[in-house]
């Protein structure tokens, strides 16, 4: 049987610390949330390991590192609203932190309202406007984008006079099936 609570202070110490994630939030939460339990039994011995991890087809959960990153740019803060979009272990980490959190499948009709927060643990071609379309002002949205063999992960930032957007840093987890970038022509 493997060691899961070793591995998981092994992944905090070696995979996100060390990638200057220094909100302590994170750490906490991660120390304390079994990874394992995010995967099909088949795939827990892969929890902490530096992969994408797939967990449902075409399903994946982000790098530890890349999740822990992507989180301390989003910055969730108490009182905040905070929607998970195909993120099962950011949903959790976030709500370890104490916030709580609406879940859905990329996919799936948005519920109504407007975000503080929202994160994404798969990539896609270009965040869809559907989901910077529910941040509230100030609200952010964390997504990595990719078009080729290197993703970004981005922030966008819904601000009064519109939406801003930044990479923060490079990813390569899978695209989610049906957010692949649209190339066309143009005159």
């Amino acid at each position: 049987m493997a060691d899961h609570a070793a591995a998981r202070l092994n992944m905090v110490e070696s995979q996100v610390r060390t990638a200057d994630v220094t909100d302590v939030r994170i750490h906490d939460a991660m120390r304390a949330l079994p990874r394992e339990r995010f995967l099909p039994e088949a795939k827990a011995h892969l929890a902490y390991a530096d992969i994408e991890a797939e967990y449902a087809p075409g399903r994946w959960l982000l790098k530890p590192r890349d999740v822990a990153k992507l989180l301390q740019a989003l910055r969730p803060m108490p009182g905040e609203r905070v929607l998970a979009i195909s993120a099962p272990y950011a949903a959790a980490v976030i709500e370890e932190m104490g916030l709580p959190v609406t879940r859905v499948e990329a996919g799936e009709a948005l519920p109504a309202g407007e975000f503080d927060a929202i994160v994404c643990e798969g990539a896609v071609g270009r965040a869809p406007d559907a989901w910077t379309a529910a941040l509230a002002t100030n609200g952010r949205l964390g997504v990595v984008e990719r078009d080729g063999p290197v993703g970004k992960a981005c922030i966008y930032l819904r601000a009064h006079d519109g939406v801003g957007r930044r990479e923060i840093f490079d990813s390569f987890p899978p695209v989610l099936a049906g957010f692949e970038a649209k190339h066309g022509f143009a005159f």
